[in-house]
């Protein structure tokens, strides 16, 4: 979904570092590169940011409501 703010374990602020990492990886940047550049020494932070999958652009594309009135046509 959205980044956490926060580190789960040391409590390390890691939310402002998620475009920095995306755009890094999107110049070809290795994961564990782009990571030390964000200054993520520890591995709980690097874990947060490497292991978080982004679902909130599929999400957006969800509507409920649609949903319904495709239920009650068929009913």
């Amino acid at each position: 979904m959205i980044i956490p703010v926060r580190c789960f374990s040391c409590g390390k602020v890691i939310g402002d570092k998620w475009n920095g990492y995306l755009e890094m990886l999107s110049k070809d940047v290795s994961e564990g590169d782009a990571l030390d550049q964000l200054q993520l020494k520890r591995y709980c932070c690097r874990r947060m940011v490497l292991t978080h999958v982004d679902l909130i652009e599929k999400l957006l594309h969800y509507n409920p409501h649609e949903r319904n009135k495709d239920k009650q046509a068929y009913a």
